[in-house]
């Protein structure tokens, strides 16, 4: 049940990540943590119900919005990770960058190339990895077809797994344009559904009378 993004860029030990957004309770390390703090590789970094924060890597021009009930660790363990998604859900924001240099993305069961875009990854308990495109493209390499790439557009859906190849879909219609452009940045939960309003008392129906019939 774990998500790596990746960089593959040599050289670099510690990687710097400021909270640009924090609603509701965000801890790191355990701590209540505040827009503008910075974080190391290595912290941890927690979300509560209905919480969210927005973490910017400046060096790898990159953005994640962690949503509620998410655990994450930054640049946890490997060389050249950025940050590791043990539980929850996350929406990935990178700058175009020119050169041959993807960033990567690891799943449990395959690796996602960008060269800009944004996407949103979730990943269930059982590893099983949902994964919407709302810009660009990603290229997934599947564990099981790693010489043959799957390319996910925009407005495209794949769902997959270490036992199930990648299939790509159309996104729903109702699904809309991505989660900031649904409150992502100014909805702690992440701009998730709305309870529906309470049931009132239906209009009373309009008069049966002829027209022209006044008393």
């Amino acid at each position: 049940m774990i998500i790596a993004a990746l960089v593959l860029a040599a050289g670099v030990s510690q990687v710097d990540y400021r909270f640009d957004q924090v609603k509701r309770n965000v801890a790191l390390n355990d701590v209540q943590v505040a827009p503008g703090h910075h974080a190391q590789s290595g912290d941890k970094v927690q979300t509560g119900w209905f919480s969210y924060a927005l973490i910017a890597s400046d060096h790898y021009r990159a953005k994640f919005e962690i949503f509620a009930s998410t655990n994450v660790h930054l640049a946890g363990g490997a060389p050249g990770v950025i940050l590791t998604l043990e539980r929850g859900k996350l929406h990935a924001m990178f700058d175009k960058i020119t050169g041959n240099e993807p960033r990567v993305v690891e799943t449990p069961g395959a690796l996602l190339a960008v060269r800009g875009t944004q996407y949103e990854v979730e990943v269930d308990r059982d590893g099983r990895t949902n994964l919407k495109v709302f810009e660009g493209t990603v290229e997934v390499r599947s564990q099981l077809q790693p010489q043959i790439p799957v390319f996910v557009h925009a407005g495209e859906t794949t769902n997959f797994g270490r036992q199930e190849p990648p299939q790509v879909h159309p996104m729903p219609n109702d699904h809309g344009p991505g989660p900031q452009q649904h409150g992502g940045r100014d909805h702690p939960d992440g701009g998730g559904m709305q309870p529906p309003p309470p049931q009132g008392k239906m209009p009373p129906p309009p008069p049966t009378g002829k027209p022209g019939d006044h008393h």
